[in-house]
């Protein structure tokens, strides 16, 4: 029991921490003096130290032991919200969120893992997964809301100093906890040091063409697509890679990759920005921005809590393709905002998205692990995990260049109906992936 409630209060906290700058992103970004490039990389840093870590961090809680990489996470994640606690200046802000997002995969990782040796497999397992999986989207409620709650009395640094608070005490209490380790493997450092750079590189690119698809943009993307490109050539070689993209062979495999991969492009870069263009061109408090999109998060929470009903006789590729299809729809409900509407002219558009995310949430897991050989499924979770905090920092770079080329509602449209657009691209990949058996690579 005891391993159950650390376990899920790590995946609450680092979910809360993941969303509690959507609704004060404004006053953080007047007290260091961010213009708008600086706003997108106080959104979409955390994403990146995600999408960086999660695939290595598997390993080396496997090698190093579950809980020790658990205490060193909330360890990290203390010493990253100190860091944007005391933050003067912008970059130091980032900064502290990197830290934060590497120490989040540690505790992601390392925390199912303690699960999965705690509760050996069957309904006990399942029902424990199952309230983890539970406390991430209640994580993704609540955290909005309490950093505006904390922000109106005591400012937005408060919610930075609770965050290293509870850190400590997450790491503490996974100090109690009884070690368990994986198969070790090899740590694939080539991919590490091509994989990181290229994806920041890249996200800086993006982040760049607000200004206009320049020199500037190309100085970003030409070594971003470099180290990529070393990356791709160092994983088909490498014995034990990092991620082995011939999973990818696997159309359905390929398929989960590529939902989780829209679901970060077009649903939380949407969700990232809209508590601030709520307070912004609807003239909403942080608090009362964070409660509309709550209604999105609230409904996607419960949802996901009962989806295993639907995943029986749905299946969890078409569960993944009708969640991703309701994501679409909902944000496509949104377009139309003018001057004049008000928060309710988003409310329908946000239930019926919290829906399809609640969905899609509990089949991209299940699908990305049944469609790789049962030895790779730590890696096909780490896969669909990676993608989708990918997604986010891509999909956060590029709405903010929507946003600056069409400023005020116009922009808020056109990101609605490009997000909305891609959601459904993805759920029609989603839903046209042929199911065959999975064949164990190189075979």
């Amino acid at each position: 029991m005891a391993t159950l409630v650390i376990a899920s209060a790590a995946a609450f906290l680092v979910l809360v921490n993941f969303t509690a700058p959507l609704a004060t992103l404004g006053e953080i970004a007047g007290a260091l003096g961010a213009g708008p490039a600086g706003q997108t990389w106080m959104l979409g840093s955390i994403s990146l130290g995600l999408a960086a870590a999660l695939l290595i961090a598997g390993g080396f809680a496997d090698t190093f032991g579950r809980r020790r990489v658990f205490v060193l996470g909330g360890s990290g994640l203390a010493v990253g919200s100190v860091l944007c606690a005391v933050a003067p200046v912008t970059w130091m802000f980032v900064l502290g969120r990197i830290v934060q997002g590497v120490a989040s995969a540690a505790l992601l990782v390392s925390s199912l893992g303690l699960l999965a040796h705690a509760y050996p497999a069957g309904a006990e397992r399942v029902r424990a997964t199952g309230w983890w999986g539970a406390m991430l989207g209640g994580g993704i409620a609540v955290g909005p809301v309490l950093a505006a709650l904390l922000t109106a009395p005591a400012g937005w640094r408060s919610v930075y100093w609770l965050i290293a608070v509870l850190g400590v005490a997450v790491a503490a209490g996974g100090a109690r906890l009884a070690e368990s380790r994986g198969i070790p493997r090899p740590t694939d450092f080539a991919g590490l040091v091509t994989l990181g750079p290229g994806i920041a590189l890249l996200v800086a690119a993006l982040t760049e063409a607000r200004a206009g698809w320049g020199a500037a943009v190309l100085a970003w993307a030409a070594p971003a697509v470099v180290l990529l490109a070393v990356f791709v050539v160092v994983e088909l070689r490498s014995a034990e890679p990092m991620i082995d993209l011939r999973l990818l062979r696997a159309p359905a495999f390929r398929a989960a990759t590529a939902g989780a991969l829209t679901s970060g492009i077009a649903v939380v870069s949407f969700m990232t920005y809209l508590p601030g263009l709520l307070h912004r061109l609807l003239g909403l408090t942080p608090l009362a921005a964070a409660a509309v999109v709550s209604i999105w998060s609230g409904v996607s929470f419960v949802v996901a809590a009962q989806a295993r009903r639907v995943t029986a006789w749905l299946g969890d590729r078409r569960q993944a393709a009708l969640g991703l299809g309701l994501c679409a729809a909902g944000e496509l409900a949104t377009l139309g905002l003018t001057a004049q509407s008000s928060w309710w002219h988003f409310a329908p558009g946000l239930a019926i998205a919290g829906v399809g995310t609640g969905l899609c949430n509990a089949a991209l897991a299940g699908l990305s692990v049944r469609t790789v050989p049962a030895d790779r499924a730590a890696m096909g979770t780490g896969a669909n995990n990676t993608a989708r905090y990918l997604g986010s920092a891509l999909g956060i770079a590029l709405v903010a260049v929507v946003l600056a080329a069409a400023p005020g509602t116009a922009g808020v449209n056109y990101t609605a109906a490009i997000t909305g657009t891609l959601a459904l691209l993805g759920a029609l990949m989603t839903a046209a992936s042929r199911e065959r058996a999975p064949a164990r690579v190189g075979s």
